[in-house]
């Protein structure tokens, strides 16, 4: 096992080659090191800008008084039968296999 860096003419490298492996390690961690931080610099300056729209978009806005909806949903039959056929088909089951519990309007 002593004799595990050693070349063709019996001279031993073992220095060298922990010095490659540290310098490699190093690079790459140093590496690694810097994409957090232009990942974070990236995501401060995204944050900084929508902030900024955020603001000019909701500045003009004027409060509207709240319309009462009806609670009445017109052709409820034939929303959840079309609801009920996508479910279906999307899970591969047949229609009488789903019960609606519940069907409202948000």
């Amino acid at each position: 096992m002593g004799n595990l860096f050693l070349t063709a003419d019996g001279t031993n490298v073992g220095l060298e080659v922990l010095k490659v492996c540290a310098i490699g390690i190093g690079v790459v961690f140093a590496g690694l090191i810097l994409i957090i931080g232009l990942v974070e610099l990236m995501t401060f300056i995204c944050n900084k800008l929508v902030a900024k729209t955020e603001v000019k978009a909701s500045a003009p806005q004027v409060a509207q008084p709240q319309v009462a909806q009806s609670a009445v949903i017109e052709n409820r039959g034939e929303i959840v039968a079309a609801v009920c056929a996508a479910v279906a088909e999307e899970n591969g089951t047949d229609i009488s296999a789903i019960r609606v519990i519940s069907f409202k309007k948000v």
